[in-house]
């Protein structure tokens, strides 16, 4: 079984999102972006998913113009079809419109060869919210730092 080799992820989205549910979605790209994607050259900041007339996109996803590319080069901030089956597609789309979901790039990376991008169906986070679960990151770290003390000792 071959590893998902990992591009980028998207560590912002798991801080300002509940992620409640993901899926796998492939990506239409240009030749030169996704040489541009094997040397890591992506930013995911403020991207986004959407999905207008039954289709997916991802919008606002930074891939840098591949350095030995010509005049053909990609435009680097194109919006990029997600390649997702109708039933995901109706599914996603009755999710977000009825409980006010969004749907966020949680990770790119390539599979057999292939670029896929997981996204994930999630609710925004309150201030409180993210205390929260900052507290219990600090809360884990402790308990963590305290199992290893003691198994030294």
């Amino acid at each position: 079984m071959a590893v998902d080799k990992v591009i980028a992820t998207n560590r912002k989205a798991r801080h300002d999102f509940e992620i409640i549910e993901t899926s796998e979605a492939g990506l239409v790209l240009k030749g030169t972006e996704v040489k541009s994607l094997r040397e890591g050259q992506v930013n995911f900041k403020d991207s986004y998913a959407a999905i207008t007339r039954d289709e997916g996109w991802l919008i606002g996803c930074h891939i840098a113009p591949y350095h030995h590319g010509t005049d053909a080069n990609h435009d680097p901030e194109r919006p990029r079809k997600l390649l997702l089956h109708r039933r995901e597609i109706s599914r996603l789309m009755g999710k977000v419109a009825e409980r006010g979901l969004t749907l966020v790039p949680l990770r790119l990376y390539f599979k057999e060869g292939r670029v896929k991008l997981e996204i994930g169906l999630a609710r925004g986070k309150k201030l409180h919210d993210k205390r929260a679960s900052i507290r219990e990151r600090e809360v884990k770290r402790e308990i963590a730092k305290e199992a290893r003390t003691r198994s030294r000792g």
